[in-house]
């Protein structure tokens, strides 16, 4: 990913000063142990099964991702001219971590790894993302989603 430092002046400066949504409330819960935890991943990288829809500029859909998908059938069409995609080119685990969710479900670490994952393209007006993070949050909750890890790119 870029550094804003890296940008034109008028991009860092847009992207520093840009406004952030404020919530009345915050509805955080707190999660069982990990070892009790079974564990989503919820990406902003714009990843998707290559058979499915890319991702469009501004887009506030998500993609479902299924756990047992074979990470060699991602795709990402982030459309963000600033991210660098040669990390995701070498090791997918880098911007959505299955294997390693894996491997800790394996060892005992985590209870279990979510049926469904979700991606998102995180180059959207944050604001733009209530309706469809609000129908992600009950997709988890009805998959037994005690924890979710949150990888924003």
């Amino acid at each position: 990913m870029v550094r804003l430092s890296d940008l034109p002046p008028p991009a860092a400066d847009f992207l520093a000063n840009m406004p952030m949504p404020e919530f009345a409330s915050t509805p955080w819960a707190a999660p069982p142990p990990l070892r009790d935890a079974r564990v989503a991943i919820v990406s902003t990288a714009g990843l998707h099964r290559r058979a499915d829809r890319m991702f469009q500029g501004g887009a506030n859909d998500y993609r479902i991702i299924p756990g047992d998908v074979d990470l060699a059938d991602l795709a990402m069409s982030h459309v963000s001219v600033n991210f660098d995609r040669s990390g995701f080119q070498q090791d997918v685990n880098l911007v959505f971590p299955l294997d390693h969710l894996r491997a800790l479900a394996s060892a005992g670490e985590i209870a279990s790894v979510a049926q469904w994952h979700y991606s998102f393209m995180g180059a959207t007006e944050p604001t733009r993302f209530e309706e469809t993070g609000a129908e992600v949050a009950r997709l988890l909750k009805e998959d037994g989603v005690t924890c979710a890890l949150l990888v924003p790119v």
